[in-house]
């Protein structure tokens, strides 16, 4: 793990360069955000924001999801990774705030994770985006920013959220944001482009590009 000092450095520098970064997803609401995070999972945002128009133009809000038709849901999000099963959890999820919410979508996590579809990770996105929680939510990108940065040597997301959180503390909605983003177009699995890197001089990774 890192040294104190480094750790603030790190946060310092995440924060002053990105300077309160949001979700590149599209949503103009709860609803639309929840719905949005959950087709993200292992799909780009480019993808999600490209079907979600006609998706929320059909089903514009929880109630109209709650009573759509399987077949239908799938066809329009068949572009999207996985879509027989979250097409399934959609419905489902939607059914439930219905049936056990009164048809308002819950802010609390325990209650959004009670939810079809909705884990840990995706709960938190949508607490940290629309309530701007002091939570930290670990996806591919954080995961892989977070141990080539040497925040965490956790095997699994949920502990490396742990070791986050313990590190940083504080202002996780704009860190988690920060590190998607770093990881989306900096940090990338392949081809990092360390020459571009403001933490250049604070990775000890082995997948660290020399610059001479």
């Amino acid at each position: 793990m890192r040294t104190k000092k480094d750790i603030n450095l790190i946060k310092e520098l995440l924060l002053k360069h990105f300077n309160k970064p949001e979700t590149e997803l599209n949503f103009a609401n709860l609803y639309e955000l929840l719905v949005a995070v959950m087709l993200s999972a292992q799909c780009t945002d480019k993808r999600v924001n490209l079907l979600t128009p006609a998706l929320f133009e059909n089903y514009p809000n929880v109630e109209a999801l709650s009573k759509a038709k399987l077949g239908s849901v799938k066809l329009l999000i068949k572009s999207c990774s996985f879509y027989n099963n979250k097409a399934t959890n959609l419905i489902k999820m939607a059914k439930s705030v219905m049936e056990n919410f009164e048809g308002e979508i819950p802010l609390e996590r325990d209650k959004l994770m009670t939810l079809a579809g909705v884990g840990q990770k995706t709960a938190n996105v949508v607490l940290i985006e629309f309530a701007q929680a002091n939570l930290m939510a670990v996806d591919t990108h954080v995961f892989r920013v977070s141990h080539r940065l040497g925040l965490s040597k956790a095997k699994t997301p949920e502990l490396t959220e742990v070791d986050l959180v313990k590190a940083f503390k504080t202002e996780l909605n704009y860190l988690h944001q920060a590190m998607v983003l770093f990881g989306r177009y900096t940090c990338k699995a392949v081809k990092p482009q360390c020459d571009k890197c403001f933490l250049y001089e604070l990775c000890k990774s082995k997948d660290k590009v020399i610059i001479k």
